[in-house]
């Protein structure tokens, strides 16, 4: 593929550049960004964010114009984002605008669609993901969840894990078993409900880089309307995969990677910068390049109609390495400073930001499929190779 923009998206790289210079409240770049997927509408100075973005049609970039997006190619999405990383600037959108509103346009009924869009797009209706459990992780089709179909509603009795922001969320997409004799592929259906509703609870678990965010949730005769089943009975494997295909682009991560090398050689004391680590900042600029352009083959790929597959794993597992070596590297550069965290009178490097990256770049390699799973993804479907 040809890496260089097209007149057309030279020129639509300019407008997103323009717009986010123009309109982009301060207090939402990057160094003081909100949480994505902040619950609610409370945030005011959010909500005018979305609006505005919401205005052009980029909050939902990749939706059809009928239902509030632009409709845009798959490069100028990768352009809108690229952009939004570059300038340090959040895009507003969450897992409802990401993930569940192009699985509901894909599969929802057309009184699903007219309920359950629009309040997306609104900033009312934000998303956690309830896929995982304690024994269906990286198996996810192992899972345990029952529905059990009573009259106009299924009643959903196990347990959730992982289910990030669920405590700021207000609305889950879930899959559960609701036919537990038919293949474990076949016997899922795929969920959305509010998280307010009887018997659903949720339980924060602190993780190592000192957030809150990660949850486990369980459901104790939890009542969800046949009417919130989205696509066929059974068939929610399939209804899941259209949702995983959506979350991952991998472009503002590559570009959010680049910006980090580049800032750590920046603050980087002259004294500490020895020719070995002068040769790794080096190493790790240009894999960042590379990882920006794996990211753009994926986006040629569907560009051209096309499912990546492989490729997306390869973008995965290039990023998140890298970003856990860069992030190793940033700690030992600062020495034992480097390891301190925010609160240790003042010692601490940045803030600590660098001993929180590293935390949280550890289950990196974990979350959205571990690396050994891509690693299995690249050899069978990529190279062909017999499973072991």
């Amino acid at each position: 593929m040809d890496y260089h923009d097209s007149p057309e998206e030279a020129a639509f790289r300019r407008e997103v550049r323009d717009f986010v210079s123009r309109e982009a409240p301060e207090e939402y770049r990057v160094h003081h960004r909100p949480p994505v997927d902040a619950g609610g509408s409370g945030d005011d100075t959010l909500q005018e964010w979305r609006r505005r973005v919401a205005s052009k049609g980029w909050l939902a970039a990749h939706w059809p114009k009928a239902y509030g997006g632009a409709s845009l190619p798959v490069i100028q999405q990768f352009i809108l984002k690229e952009e939004f990383a570059l300038q340090r600037v959040i895009h507003p959108g969450n897992r409802g605008v990401e993930m569940v509103g192009p699985t509901i346009i894909m599969h929802g009924s057309d009184t699903q669609k007219a309920a359950m869009l629009p309040p997306i797009l609104r900033g009312e209706h934000v998303y956690c993901q309830g896929f995982s459990e304690p024994g269906a992780g990286s198996d996810l089709a192992s899972l345990q969840l029952r529905a059990t179909r009573d009259g106009d509603d299924y009643v959903l009795n196990g347990q959730k894990i992982w289910t990030s922001n669920a405590t700021t969320c207000n609305q889950m997409f879930l899959l559960a078993r609701s036919d537990p004799e038919a293949p474990k592929h076949r016997g899922i259906s795929y969920f959305v409900t509010p998280v307010d509703v009887p018997g659903l609870s949720i339980r924060p678990i602190p993780d190592m880089a000192g957030g809150a965010d990660l949850c486990e949730t369980f459901f104790d005769n939890v009542r969800i309307p046949a009417a919130n089943r989205i696509g066929d009975e059974n068939r929610g494997w399939y209804v899941a995969m259209t949702t995983l295909d959506f979350e991952r682009s991998g472009i503002a991560g590559a570009v959010g990677i680049f910006l980090g090398v580049r800032d750590l050689i920046a603050r980087l004391p002259k004294e500490r910068m020895t020719l070995a680590r002068s040769h790794r900042l080096a190493d790790f600029l240009i894999a960042a390049s590379v990882a920006r352009l794996m990211a753009y083959h994926v986006a040629d790929l569907q560009n051209r109609g096309r499912v990546p597959n492989h490729e997306a794993s390869m973008v995965k597992l290039f990023s998140s390495e890298l970003m856990r070596r860069i992030d190793t590297e940033a700690v030992s550069m600062f020495g034992l400073q480097g390891a301190l965290w925010k609160g240790n009178g003042g010692r601490e490097v940045r803030d600590g930001r660098y001993a929180r990256a590293l935390s949280g770049s550890l289950p990196a390699v974990i979350a959205g499929g571990t690396s050994e799973v891509q690693r299995g993804i690249i050899a069978t479907r990529g190279l062909g190779l017999p499973r072991g």
